[in-house]
């Protein structure tokens, strides 16, 4: 089974070009955050409510996409909400999570890498699909539970949630899709503690920088 950031990377990934959909950078990364906060939940590592997030057991998984977030939590003398994990494990983590997950869905087969010369000087890095099944599992898959009313499992409504707070959702769906989906992605984000914290981070990061490019005088 994947990880939540391989699917996320996943959804992400142009079948056709090979290249990743743009998605601005602090919001990627509290992605990848909050999906490697999702996979120690859902591995019984740790618990989540609107206050606080409780390390529930300190043992390492055995995966390096998430014990070293493990590891930071369970080094913390105070404990803290989710949205702090969040933010620092996007600041610490995400590069790492990123790459680690792209190594490990060429290992598995399912992207392959590829280095386009530009214009002689620079290298542009490419991820074409080996095998597209698996990646148009995972973009079908949130595709049938959000135009639709059956019950989402518990792994999609993680990624629904993530992919609603880093702008994913816009770019594998029409936006005649997104308007009829709009109250479905705000009723399933509800289901998710550490979904929401995600999205309210990437929000405020987003409302701080608008306002900073645009101040009141």
């Amino acid at each position: 089974m994947l990880r939540f950031s391989e699917e996320i990377l996943l959804l992400i990934l142009d079948d056709e070009s090979g290249e990743f959909v743009h998605v601005p950078e602090w919001s990627l990364r509290c992605a990848l955050a909050g999906a490697a906060l999702m996979d120690l939940a859902f591995e019984n590592r740790i618990d989540s409510d609107p206050e606080q997030l409780v390390l529930i057991d300190p043992t390492p998984v055995g995966d390096l996409l998430i014990d070293p977030i493990l590891a930071d939590i369970a080094e913390a003398t105070e404990v803290y909400d989710a949205r702090h994990w969040i933010e620092r494990a996007a600041a610490e983590h995400a590069y790492a999570i990123r790459d680690r997950s792209l190594d490990r869905l060429i290992e598995r087969g399912i992207l392959h890498r590829r280095d386009d010369r530009v214009l002689w000087v620079f290298r542009s890095r490419r991820y074409p699909t080996v095998d597209g099944e698996v990646e148009r599992e995972v973009k079908m898959r949130i595709m049938s539970i959000l135009l639709s009313d059956e019950i989402p499992h518990p792994r999609d409504v993680v990624i629904i949630c993530l992919a609603d707070a880093c702008g994913i959702l816009k770019e594998i769906m029409s936006k005649r899709e997104l308007g009829y989906a709009a109250s479905r992605i705000k009723q399933v984000r509800k289901l998710d503690l550490i979904g929401q914290a995600v999205s309210q981070v990437v929000w405020d990061i987003e409302a701080s920088l608008a306002l900073a490019m645009h101040p009141m005088l």
